[in-house]
């Protein structure tokens, strides 16, 4: 008999028996997914899938400290529970002292919907999307363009039983639209993307026009040079910079003195402004729209999250507050060991104390300067200024007194996050986004566009 013929409640509840460690974890991950994915302005694939994956996570008390062992299996049956719970206790007592050991977290309400059967997502949810895309085929056929991207929606109900009592779910819609409309030669190609939770607000005949009219700008062509330019950063490049400088946030590297946010001779630059610009970086598991679990889900330890934080709630937490650096990302472990409030990361990002300008006001009032489309390929430099290098992709455009004159060649660039953000001249409205590069791990992201006076394009790439 399959674990999926059992709820995953029971499927949790079960493990937790089994368990003869000092502490026990179970976290039991259901997941749904549905898909479209379509070229040359024709659907080529559909398709649903369903899966569970488990956690186990095994803590045994020794003289010297509590060390912790964690299995992770997909596809377990029943009959492979108790095989599961007892190769995470032998991880546990095979291994030294966690570094990170605390008390497995105690009470916190529980779920009211913990016993219920999971959320699952189905080819329904395109229902009024599907027949929207057709139509947008149509249009983009007859304008001699060629459509070609994918739609993804995923469902995953998180459930987090321990031996402490903790009984915790979590709902998360999750889903994804990426739309390149390419020229017939494949020469010009323009990108759109959109986070969603469920479909009803994605309109692929909007979208399906602004790329028309990109690739329109794209037919007359410049060709730049190397150097600094005023640049404006839509919101989903910003939201792919500013990702990445979350993730780079780490309380403990910090206060190490390895981080951009160290302070020199010790300490971190926590209370420092890090820009004129009253702008606020935050997350907030009950952002409307953007909303994601509210407590700590940690399948395993590393950097800033740790096993052991396993159903800790999470609070709306300022990063960045009115421009001056609030928190950084900690465990109850590192928040200990530097002094820091305990700080988890969140499953969302928003940066907001912009204008109400739209990008397009932002285009308007711009006498020379890029507008970029995406950004992708993005790496670390130098962790020391969190110094980033990647590429433009899917057009970069030329902005003469206030409008779209031709598309540039591509251009590697050479910024950090944290510097774009002390030199910002101007942030428009914050707005919903889909981060181009980080968006198989992040997607719940809200942006304002920025204008960066002097944004450094490194090197001339020759992609599209």
């Amino acid at each position: 008999m399959s674990a999926r013929t059992h709820k995953p409640h029971e499927i949790v509840e079960r493990a937790l028996e089994l368990s003869r460690a000092d502490g026990c974890v179970v976290i039991a991950d259901e997941e749904s997914t549905a898909n479209l994915r379509w070229a040359g302005n024709a659907l080529t694939t559909n398709g649903v899938t369903r899966g569970r994956t488990l956690t186990v996570v095994a803590t045994v008390d020794g003289r010297e400290g509590t060390a912790s062992g964690v299995v992770s299996r997909s596809a377990v049956t029943v009959d492979e529970l108790e095989p599961l719970v007892r190769a995470a206790e032998a991880a546990a007592r095979g291994a030294g002292p966690a570094e990170d050991a605390q008390p497995l977290v105690t009470d916190v309400p529980a779920s009211p919907d913990f016993t219920d059967a999971p959320a699952e997502t189905s080819s329904a949810v395109f229902a009024d999307f599907a027949p929207a895309l057709g139509e947008a085929f149509a249009r983009a056929r007859a304008g001699g363009r060629e459509l070609y991207g994918f739609a993804n929606h995923e469902m995953t109900s998180t459930y987090v039983g321990t031996s402490t009592g903790l009984r915790l779910r979590h709902d998360q819609p999750n889903g994804t639209l990426e739309l390149n409309a390419k020229s017939p030669d494949r020469t010009r190609s323009a990108w759109a993307g959109r986070a969603t939770r469920d479909f009803k607000d994605v309109d692929p005949g909007a979208l399906d026009a602004d790329l028309a009219v990109r690739l329109g700008w794209a037919e007359r062509r410049v060709e730049l040079p190397t150097g600094r330019y005023e640049t404006l950063l839509p919101p989903t490049a910003v939201a792919d910079l500013l990702i990445y400088q979350l993730w780079s946030a780490s309380g403990r590297d910090a206060v190490e003195g390895r981080t951009v946010f160290s302070k020199p001779g010790g300490g971190t630059r926590v209370g420092e402004r890090l820009g004129e610009l009253p702008l606020t970086l935050r997350s907030d598991p009950h952002e409307p729209g953007l909303e994601s679990a509210p407590f700590v889900v940690a399948h395993s330890s590393g950097g800033d999250q740790s096993v052991f934080d396993n159903g800790l709630p999470v609070a709306a937490t300022d990063w960045i507050r009115a421009g001056e650096l609030h928190r950084l990302t900690t465990t109850r472990h590192s928040a200990a060991l530097t002094g820091l409030p305990v700080a988890p990361a969140i499953g969302n990002l928003v940066l907001d104390g912009g204008t109400d300008r739209s990008l397009d006001d932002m285009v308007a009032g711009t006498e020379r300067g890029l507008l970029l489309t995406c950004l992708w390929y993005i790496r670390e430099v130098d962790p020391a200024t969190l110094l980033l290098t990647g590429l433009t992709r899917d057009g970069v455009y030329l902005v003469e007194n206030g409008e779209v004159v031709g598309e540039v060649n591509n251009f590697r660039f050479n910024e950090s996050p944290v510097g774009l953000l002390g030199r910002a001249t101007e942030a428009g409205r914050t707005e919903k986004t889909l981060p181009r590069e980080w968006g198989d791990w992040f997607t719940r992201a809200a942006m304002p566009a920025l204008r960066v006076p002097d944004f450094n394009m490194s090197s001339v790439s020759q992609g599209v």
